[in-house]
């Protein structure tokens, strides 16, 4: 099996290949030569493409596509021609243009984008009945500092990577629409610089969801922490319930990497994406909304 990583532009897909590496051949391309360094030294097996094209040319069993979000729609473009099962590291958009542009793609069946939190362990057994859910909470525990001192300052730029409330937001959000479905809207969104002044975003922001059916949610995000947790709490008329998801003694298992990269390699098995496709751009929609209104509010 070979698998193609397209793009190393956050830490995620360096993630990725490690799990990828125990089961499969791994192709990759990366413009930039220092990233690049840092994977193949790590992966020294693994085969170099000179670009996109000369990567999907070597007839992958799947790709992993992690480039900055204003390349993602073109590069998924050229990906869906093939047919090939697709991972889309998150977020897949961050900006209304993106979004457009994502919309008008054919995606089919085989390609996935989601918050690695969905398929963590501890958040794997939890449902909730709709009809039973007052209100939903979800609190977003992961430090932003990285960016403080322009490190990866694309993901930092509410018009390109969305900054913290799109990217770290992004596992808030997902974690609920799994819960409790795709048909939800934004209902207002806030975000501050409360410790990392020298940011192009917020460090803290906060969601306001409503679903159809009239359920109430939040979401927080708290970017400036010293360790990283997320938190989903249910409100019901008979009190409340909540999970934590944390790394613990192997993050890559606990935060949901490794239970990602399964559901990927049951698509490269020929079976559809266990996130549809729909339920994302619903995703992405509240997040780009929330980016508007605070944009402007």
């Amino acid at each position: 099996m070979r698998i193609a990583i397209a793009g190393l532009a956050t830490s995620h897909p360096y993630t990725d290949a490690r799990t990828f590496a125990r089961h499969a051949e791994l192709v990759v391309w990366e413009p930039d030569p220092e990233r690049l360094r840092r994977f193949t030294d790590e992966h020294p097996d693994a085969k170099v493409a000179d670009g996109l094209d000369e990567l999907l040319a070597g007839e992958p069993d799947g790709v992993v596509l992690t480039v900055p979000n204003p390349e993602v729609p073109e590069a998924l473009g050229r990906v869906l021609e093939t047919g090939v099962p697709c991972f889309v590291n998150k977020p897949a958009a961050a900006s209304r243009a993106q979004l457009d542009a994502l919309r008008r793609l054919p995606a089919h069946e085989r390609v996935m984008s989601a918050s690695v939190l969905r398929f963590a362990p501890a958040f794997a057994g939890v449902h909730a009945d709709p009809r039973d859910v007052l209100s939903v909470r979800a609190t977003v525990r992961h430090d932003v500092g990285m960016w403080a001192d322009g490190y990866n300052a694309w993901q930092d730029t509410p018009g390109e990577g969305g900054g913290t409330m799109v990217t770290m937001g992004i596992h808030g959000v997902e974690l609920l629409v799994a819960l409790l479905g795709p048909d939800v809207r934004l209902v207002g969104a806030a975000g501050a610089r409360r410790h990392y002044r020298t940011l192009r975003s917020e460090d803290t922001a906060v969601l306001a969801l409503q679903w159809a059916n009239g359920t109430v949610g939040t979401v927080e995000i708290l970017g400036v922490s010293e360790d990283e947790a997320y938190t989903v709490t249910l409100h019901g008329r008979h009190g409340s319930e909540s999970v934590v998801i944390e790394g613990g003694p192997d993050p890559v298992q606990g935060l949901g990497y490794a239970g990602t990269i399964e559901a990927f390699l049951g698509m490269v098995g020929g079976g559809p994406s266990p996130v549809p496709w729909a339920h994302t751009l619903a995703i992405l929609e509240v997040l780009v909304s929330a980016r508007e209104q605070a944009a402007t509010g």
